[in-house]
């Protein structure tokens, strides 16, 4: 492909790209948010935290606290943020350009399956955050970009589905939601004691709750790389009887494993 021939190159593909995006934006009429709230909706519908900075063998660990920076600076544009019934989401409506001026640092980014330093890398694992909020609602998911969800060895050990993979690369390589119900919701993001903390609030009760449930997690060698391997389900569970009324595949995993394989679990290798 053309973007692969070398830096150059990829830089033209990635320009064509945002023109593209900035394009359609304009072309397509789409209700975005924008009003915010600093008084919490009183109902959480899931609420989500993970560490901001990763540590282990081969992680660069001036790039991770540049990552903390990045997401900080993100969580505080989208923080109190109501979605409306109509309005749809965007992660780069709402961010905006990361760029030196606004604050952003060089973190860690994913181009063409290798983890690059680039300026306001890191938003990925904002990104995944909020896509785990989304999934546990019912709230739509409009445009969804995956890479490798196995960047890191599992923190302490424990599988979280959908912990890493959900991709986001200003701005034609977006996260969106639409909001299709009838009341209002509202993303309250911040950073804390190097967490990343998330909600996503209601004005009023749900009638249902939402579990992800993985299935046949492993990892598996193929050719010389190795590959985590699992399906994951969405579950949408009566509150009142406790009922799965409803279970959707939501994720076929074959994700390349790109951090050191003698960190993967011998007894997950099949």
């Amino acid at each position: 492909m053309f973007c692969d021939i070398n830096p150059t190159c990829y830089k033209i593909s990635q320009q064509k790209e945002i023109c593209k995006r900035h394009f359609r934006n304009l072309i397509y009429r789409v209700k975005y948010p924008k009003e915010k709230s600093t008084e919490k909706y009183p109902v959480v519908v899931y609420e989500h935290h993970n560490g901001l900075i990763k540590t282990g063998k081969g992680i660069d660990p001036v790039l991770q606290n540049n990552k903390a920076v990045n997401i900080k600076l993100a969580a505080e544009a989208m923080n109190g943020l109501l979605i409306k019934p109509g309005e749809t989401f965007s992660f780069w409506k709402t961010v905006g350009k990361t760029t030196k001026r606004r604050g952003y640092r060089p973190g860690r980014v994913l181009v063409c399956g290798k983890l690059k330093p680039g300026v306001g890398g890191g938003l990925c694992n904002l990104a995944n955050t909020l896509h785990l909020l989304v999934l546990h609602s019912p709230l739509t998911v409009t445009e969804f970009h995956q890479h490798s969800d196995a960047l890191a060895p599992d923190p302490n050990g424990i599988r979280v589905p959908f912990s890493a993979g959900t991709s986001v690369n200003y701005n034609y390589v977006d996260y969106r939601f639409r909001n299709d119900t009838n009341q209002t919701f509202q993303i309250c993001t911040w950073c804390e004691d190097n967490q990343l903390f998330a909600q996503l609030r209601a004005e009023e009760e749900l009638p249902e709750r939402y579990e992800l449930v993985e299935q046949n997690h492993h990892f598996h060698k193929e050719g010389d790389k190795f590959y985590r391997i699992s399906k994951i389900y969405r579950h949408i569970i009566d509150k009142q009887s406790g009922d799965v009324v409803a279970k959707r595949l939501v994720l076929d995993n074959h994700s390349e494993v790109l951090f050191d394989y003698d960190l993967i679990p011998k007894e997950l290798i099949r």
